[in-house]
């Protein structure tokens, strides 16, 4: 069964990306595939419980992939997915407007 989306695109979109760590996974993951260590290194103030669990929600919300590898100890990688990738748009007018108004506070 399909989860039911909210009628209005914006609130979709909120839904998917609308939590701050899940903006900054999507960051940190445009530059291609990362281990769950580096992640958690490159987003400041993270905890392990709750990247884990973002990463979770955006790989059941098809933004995000999880590959592991049969090793010890398990490594596993996350890669953004075409749908994720598409949203490098926003996240390229988000950097613009934060840039600008940095640069009016300041």
């Amino acid at each position: 069964m399909k989860k039911e989306l909210p009628a209005c695109p914006v609130e979709v979109t909120l839904q998917l990306i609308g939590d701050k760590w899940k903006v900054l996974i999507l960051r940190d993951l445009m530059d291609g595939t990362k281990r769950f260590g580096v992640l958690k290194k490159g987003i400041n103030g993270v905890s392990q419980k709750v990247l884990t669990a973002n990463l979770r929600m955006m790989e059941t919300s098809g933004l995000v992939s999880r590959k592991v590898y049969a090793e010890v100890p398990p490594r596993v990688e996350y890669t953004l997915t075409k749908t994720g990738y598409s949203l490098k748009p926003v996240l390229d007018v988000m950097t613009v407007w934060g840039e600008e108004y940095k640069e009016k506070m300041e």
